[in-house]
């Protein structure tokens, strides 16, 4: 595959990027970027990120934070993380399957001698324990399918950032998230991730072979205004919340889904769908398909019937969902 090289170590400018790739770019066959962002938190599109983020931690350690256009749940990113960004043409999004997608990367990384596997809605595990996390994003016959690889990440700083406001509970927390959370360097111990990056570089282009591709002046400047007046802003990585009447939560196979709505009269005034699952097209297309329509079971069936190919809330349902709103 061709590829992007990306430097720049910005997590707002970095979210912009993918954004724009996914958008402006439209290559013919699948291309890669590998990048990494400067201390960070990088929230779900649906997520409240208040709800998520320790505030006291991200001005004590200067953490930007920046929400995503894609689902799951908040990570954090430092310079012992390294990112993964693909743009795929794909005719349909009933063709996505994030386990195909990310196969390139389970490739590489046993060519590399590291066993990773996938496991789960979007992991991939070393060890039992997981070291990356995945998301998707289609639009307009392109996939963007994006993840982490836990290089040697500062798990203290992870878990006190990632909302656990309790400073007793932080060993604990620890402890916890070292149980489960893996490491490639702790498997390669004499690995750089400058090495690895390299290496990894190599195989996912079939060993140079495929070219890198450079982004021109015009584009990069597309980008940083992309960055300056979406992802840089207080408006979007953290927002007001809406005030609603409905409210219900759920945990299932697919994610969390925790649905809002204000109700006048029967009908649906504002609705809002928030958590972790794995839309595949973006949730915000759906909203507007219920505004103004009856809150009762059988319109809310036949919307979420007549948009169901489109995966807004990734393998959740339709009668998982159904069950919230109704």
């Amino acid at each position: 595959m061709q590829y992007i090289i990306n430097q720049n170590r910005r997590a707002s400018f970095n979210i912009a990027m993918d954004e724009w790739l996914l958008t402006h770019l439209k290559p013919e066959a699948p291309v890669f970027s590998l990048w990494q962002n400067q201390n960070a938190v990088i929230v779900g599109k649906h997520q409240n990120t208040y709800e998520e983020v320790n505030e006291a931690v991200v001005k004590e350690k200067q953490i930007e934070v920046v929400r995503r256009v894609t689902g799951g749940g908040a990570v954090y990113h430092d310079l012992g993380n390294l990112n993964f960004t693909f743009i795929i043409p794909v005719s349909h999004p009933e063709a996505v399957d994030w386990k195909v997608f990310v196969q390139p990367v389970v490739s590489a990384l046993h060519k590399l001698g590291i066993p990773v596997e996938i496991t789960g809605r979007n992991d991939l595990v070393l060890d039992g324990k997981k070291i990356s996390g995945n998301a998707q994003r289609y639009q307009d016959g392109y996939l963007m399918h994006h993840g982490t690889l836990l290089f040697d990440v500062a798990v203290d700083t992870m878990v006190r950032v990632l909302n656990v406001s309790d400073e007793k509970f932080i060993s604990k927390a620890v402890k916890s998230v070292k149980s489960r959370v893996g490491s490639i360097k702790s498997y390669a111990p004499e690995l750089t991730i400058e090495a690895f990056q390299e290496a990894l570089t190599t195989e996912l282009s079939r060993q140079g072979a495929d070219q890198a591709i450079r982004l021109t002046g015009q584009q990069l400047e597309q980008i940083k205004t992309l960055e300056q007046e979406k992802f840089a802003t207080w408006h979007w990585n953290y927002g007001e919340s809406p005030v609603f009447n409905y409210h219900a939560h759920e945990k299932f196979a697919g994610g969390i889904l925790d649905i809002k709505a204000e109700i006048i009269q029967g009908k649906i005034e504002q609705i809002h769908f928030g958590g972790d699952f794995l839309d595949v097209t973006d949730i915000e297309h759906l909203i507007p398909q219920f505004i103004g329509r009856t809150f009762e079971e059988a319109t809310i069936r036949d919307i979420l019937v007549a948009n169901q190919d489109k995966k807004y809330f990734g393998t959740i349902s339709t009668e998982e969902v159904l069950s919230l709103m109704s």
